[in-house]
């Protein structure tokens, strides 16, 4: 379900920014680009989340 919804949020908030950045620059909108970049921004995000450890450093010797 977390990819679901990681994938959700990450195609809204790319297909707004692309509807803004385009109205800005003076482009049309166009919703397949938007579709594609929102699939690579999920895919680097679960890659990135699947990198960071989620458990503290145990072996650390900072007192």
């Amino acid at each position: 379900m977390k990819y679901f919804w990681t994938f959700f949020w990450t195609f809204l908030l790319v297909q707004m920014m692309s509807y803004v950045t385009g109205n800005m620059v003076g482009v049309q909108f166009d919703f397949l680009l938007g579709t594609i970049v929102s699939v690579g921004v999920t895919a680097l995000i679960l890659l990135i989340a699947s990198l960071i450890p989620s458990e503290p450093d145990t072996n650390s010797e900072a007192q």
